[in-house]
């Protein structure tokens, strides 16, 4: 597939040198010890690469936070083969613990009978199915995806494991010594120091941090007042540490604080934040009362046993572009919850400043012109508007095409076109990982998965630089991101075409391409390239 190909900009472009940092504004400096890495953001990436550096033998680590304390943040994700695959990977150990905490935690083949024994006698469906189940507008089934671990082994030689983040985060967490994982320490500078060998990072600690535009649910018109705000004094004016490191790895989200450092005040400023990817989300967190005849109706047409199902307006067919199309993924708790999340496409103002009754009309509208069901509808009109939520998505393209419109990508020219070719993923001693690097929407739920492949990567050609004492040999250094770029980017360029146009689910042919592709990664293979 074509898209898996090397991208014409991987890289003319990457000799970007470590000294067009940005100055520094802090002049003091607090500590003058130099960390071998620095790894910015504790999320579940951060803390694989730093679990991942240990394991090779690089202990002088550090991982910070912008965070002021760890706590339940965040949705479920799904952990695929390829993710738990590079997990394995990284730590064997850390694979384990991940897998045992989430089969423990959600997986549906642990259910208890008796609670299914009981959900019979609500309104529900019997049985608990453990299959994510695809279908159209008349509950047809497109596709039938296993929730089971197991089922996913036999098919793809690894399984399939649903953690919250929160969960994720604390299990890999717990694997580092608690002093090198720190909360409060909120970057506001990147600074090169080339006479010490090293990259200066400015910190500060303070009771607010900025809030997140592009990776959060917002309730409608609260959005202002429930989140967070940063601290009104100046960071100039709070109390700064700086830390040391000979490498750092930006593992801070897709809102990167060190990308933002990085690429501001460049020809690549267009790239420092996300753009809109085109499509969003509307969520119901729970409807608790559902009349009897509304819920058989739903459970005769689409539910029919299932406890989590997608309903489209796609069709089987081998069309894959389906841009405009509407998914409404339905769910219910074995408590008798039900509530839905709405994927869709949508222009970026008609979702801002929106009021949660608004949300619901705005589904409304949007469900009607795709020619959904009056059950569904009625279902929508029946959300709380308390328990309503939206979220656009937002993406770092991996992908020239993908931000330039052209008729021939051979016209091409690196250099005519630097300011709208997406800039590398390192900048001299600071490499770009996970979200930050390529942060998309979490349609085909790679964003995880992918990150953690990266941290492999990462940890892989960071452990050569180490075992071949390359700390300040900037030539190798380069060498080494550019390598992993080179591996990680085509990937990624597939994945996100896979997820903005979420052709996959289409036809039997796609899926399979897809998952062959994706699941089946060979990273013996991997490890060799590198």
């Amino acid at each position: 597939m074509p898209e898996t190909q090397s991208s014409p900009h991987t890289h003319t472009n990457t000799s970007t040198k470590a000294d067009t940092l940005p100055a520094s504004v802090i002049s003091s400096s607090t500590s003058q010890e130099i960390y071998d890495v620095v790894v910015v953001g504790a999320g579940p990436i951060g803390l694989a690469t730093a679990i991942g550096l240990r394991k090779r033998g690089i202990e002088n680590v550090l991982v910070i936070d912008q965070t002021r304390a760890f706590r339940q943040v965040g949705q479920t994700l799904d952990l695929l083969p390829n993710g738990l695959k590079a997990l394995k990977y990284l730590d064997p150990n850390a694979y384990e613990e991940v897998k045992n905490t989430g089969l423990g935690l959600l997986n549906p083949k642990q259910s208890n009978e008796q609670e299914t024994v009981e959900s019979t006698q609500k309104q529900q469906p019997p049985k608990a199915s453990p299959q994510w189940v695809y279908k159209n507008l008349h509950g047809e089934i497109i596709n039938s995806i296993s929730l089971s671990f197991d089922d996913w082994f036999k098919d793809y030689g690894e399984g399939r494991v649903s953690i919250s983040w929160y969960n994720l985060q604390t299990t890999l967490r717990q694997l580092l010594p608690p002093d090198l994982v720190k909360a409060n320490h909120r970057c506001i500078n990147v600074v090169n120091e080339s006479e010490k060998g090293c990259v200066r990072i400015d910190c500060v600690g303070d009771t607010g941090i900025e809030v997140n535009p592009y990776a959060y649910w917002t309730d409608g018109q609260k959005n202002n007042e429930m989140q967070p705000q940063s601290s009104d004094i100046p960071p100039q004016e709070l109390a700064t540490k700086s830390i040391r490191a000979k490498l750092i790895v930006a593992a801070d989200g897709i809102n990167s604080t060190v990308r933002r450092l990085l690429y501001t005040d460049t020809q690549y400023h267009d790239f420092a934040r996300p753009e809109y990817s085109g499509f969003a989300a509307i969520f119901c967190r729970e409807i608790t009362e559902v009349p009897k005849e509304l819920w058989t109706k739903l459970e005769e047409d689409f539910f029919q046993g299932s406890t989590l199902i997608t309903i489209t307006n796609d069709e089987k067919s081998g069309n894959s572009v389906c841009i405009n199309n509407i998914r409404i993924i339905l769910y219910y708790r074995p408590t008798g919850e039900l509530g839905y999340i709405i994927h869709l496409a949508l222009p970026l103002d008609s979702l801002q400043g929106k009021s949660e009754s608004s949300l619901i009309n705005l589904a409304l509208q949007e469900l009607e012109k795709a020619g959904f069901p009056d059950t569904l509808k009625q279902l929508v009109r029946m959300s709380p508007p308390a328990n309503m939520q939206q979220r656009p998505y937002y993406i770092h393209p991996a992908s020239i095409l993908d931000s330039v419109q052209v008729s021939n990508p051979t016209d091409l020219n690196p250099e005519a076109n630097s300011a709208t070719i997406p800039p590398a993923w390192s900048v001299g001693r600071i490499v770009l990982v996970g979200d930050a690097a390529h942060g998309m929407p979490p349609f085909m739920a790679q964003g995880a998965n992918q990150g953690l492949e990266d941290a492999l990567v990462v940890t892989t050609l960071i452990a050569k630089i180490a075992e071949e004492n390359n700390w300040n040999d900037m030539q190798a250094i380069a060498k080494a991101f550019e390598k992993y770029e080179s591996l990680r980017r085509p990937l990624m360029a597939y994945v996100q075409e896979a997820t903005l146009k979420r052709s996959p689910h289409s036809s039997d042919k796609e899926w399979h391409d897809y998952s062959q592709q994706i699941y089946r990664r060979n990273f013996d293979q991997v490890i060799e390239a590198l």
